[in-house]
């Protein structure tokens, strides 16, 4: 078992995994890591939907040509759910508010999806697997991705995991120097220095692209970002949202 020092700061995102099986016991590990993980007052806004069967696994992988989804031994599908809330409401007689229909139950079930999430990459990783977030399953096709996995009223995927064995050791990726990240008591005001930090960052990751084990690229930072950001504005996710019962109104 890795360190938590370890688990934590040698994280890489692994695409490429043995076909060895994941012990019965690992994922027993990362189920009770992810069960215990802090949910907005205890509500557990929050499913996993775990995969093994092959050929669902293909089928995600025709949608998102992501090979990380047909090589990984177990993907986990971490989705936002109040379907479990509105039933038990239901049968208790208990009056169920609308807070699918506000952008702050959105965000709570993302959160608690997002917090599950990060407790299973952190289990993973101690247990010596390789794992690799995919947030293009909540974008290449919703409606689809919903279909597959049967997804009731009240419940929408936030990201997958794919985990495995590890059949590659990628390098670290560079990370925006602690400056950039933490602020002291407010954001910060000196946006001209932060901006030449910035552009540090930005080269230093040119420089990883371009020299890293591997595929490289000549990618840079900003470019690189702004890229898949112009893509995601076609994305329609509030449509997707709807169909899913959730009638945003504020």
């Amino acid at each position: 078992m890795k360190t938590v020092k370890e688990s934590l700061l040698e994280r890489t995102s692994v695409r490429r995994y043995e076909r060895e099986v994941i012990p019965r016991e690992t994922m027993d590990f990362i189920y009770d890591a992810v069960r215990n993980t802090p949910t907005s007052y205890n509500g557990q806004q929050y499913s996993v939907i775990d995969i093994s069967d092959q050929a669902l696994k293909e089928e995600l992988y025709a949608l998102t040509n992501q090979k990380q989804l047909k090589t990984c031994n177990r993907l986990l599908i971490f989705c936002s759910d109040f379907n479990k809330m509105q039933l038990l409401a239901a049968k208790k007689g208990v009056d169920m508010p609308a807070i699918t229909n506000t952008m702050d139950g959105v965000i709570l079930g993302i959160i608690d999806a997002s917090l599950a999430m990060m407790s299973a990459v952190v289990a993973a990783q101690a247990c010596g697997l390789g794992s690799n977030c995919v947030g293009y399953l909540r974008t290449v096709d919703p409606a689809k991705v919903a279909e597959l996995l049967h997804l009731p009223k009240g419940v929408f995927v936030v990201c997958g995991l794919a985990l495995g064995i590890p059949r590659e050791h990628p390098d670290l990726k560079p990370k925006q120097p602690k400056d950039l990240i933490f602020f002291q008591n407010r954001y910060r005001e000196d946006s001209e220095a932060m901006t030449e930090e910035l552009l540090d960052y930005d080269a230093t990751v040119t420089e990883y692209n371009r020299t890293r084990s591997g595929s490289t690229t000549e990618n840079d930072w900003c470019a690189h970002i702004c890229d898949y950001y112009a893509h995601a504005t076609a994305y329609r996710i509030l449509d997707y949202l709807k169909a899913q019962g959730y009638e945003i109104t504020h």
